[in-house]
């Protein structure tokens, strides 16, 4: 009698196994090959708008795709949830909550989130620009949600959070095609002024990158305890304003 009681409790624990394995198993199975292989359309997709929108404005098409992976992954993965035949009511629930708690200890985080979607709008810099912001002085290579990446000259990376960055003060190098160079030479009072002017002024006007457009500017500029300053202003293209300003001086 007992063999016969061990006989159908194994039966009826297989049966329930198999059942499991052919529903909720396969369920599973399916689950997991379908965020595989969705992730990765996803991926893909969101990396073809990147690159597709790179000619319309880098920035702003890389914050899309970025939040179009975000989003659509996270749709997927309670969309499954649910196919399985976990009760997605109580998830929603568990997932507001948590936003509510890091809400609370993440404040500053929504006013670095607020102040991205500020730079988003109003452009005060974009990707590949050269700015100089909160002491920080480089070139933006990435604009986050909450930071944005910036690379200095001698090519360390700073991540500077949004907030303080929509808030502050920013200078953009990059904004204007042209920019101007600023020169101060000293000469001393018994030095001949005009055979001073005269030698500045001609190596600002052999120089190749040196524009026509708007004219050199080559006067005296102040008095000083020991002798005479000149000061001399040159305009040249942006991206050429550094290698200019070395070649001047020597």
């Amino acid at each position: 009698m007992q063999s016969l009681l061990e006989a159908v409790t194994f039966t009826e624990a297989t049966d329930i196994v198999i059942k499991w394995l052919t529903s909720t198993g396969i369920k599973i199975i399916i689950s997991v090959l379908a965020i595989f292989v969705g992730f990765r359309i996803i991926t893909k997709i969101a990396r073809r708008i990147e690159k597709n929108g790179e000619r319309f404005d880098k920035t702003v098409m890389r914050t899309i795709a970025y939040l179009f992976s975000i989003c659509l992954k996270l749709a997927l993965t309670i969309c499954l949830i649910g196919y399985v035949g976990i009760d997605t009511s109580g998830l929603t629930a568990l997932v507001a909550s948590f936003g509510v708690c890091i809400g609370l200890a993440v404040n500053g985080a929504l006013s670095n989130l607020a102040g991205g979607v500020l730079i988003l709008v109003t452009r005060p810099f974009r990707v590949d620009d050269l700015i100089e912001a909160e002491g920080i002085c480089g070139t933006v290579e990435d604009i986050h949600m909450v930071c944005t990446k910036i690379r200095t000259p001698d090519n360390k990376v700073c991540y500077v959070p949004n907030g303080s960055l929509a808030n502050g003060n920013i200078v953009n190098y990059s904004e204007k095609t042209t920019r101007r160079l600023d020169f101060s030479f000293e000469i001393a009072y018994s030095s001949d002024t005009e055979l001073a002017k005269k030698a500045i002024s001609e190596i600002l006007i052999s120089h190749p990158k040196v524009l026509d457009d708007p004219p050199i500017f080559v006067r005296i500029g102040t008095l000083g305890q020991s002798g005479v300053s000149i000061t001399a202003r040159a305009w040249v293209r942006t991206e050429d304003y550094f290698s200019v300003q070395f070649d001047i001086t020597e």
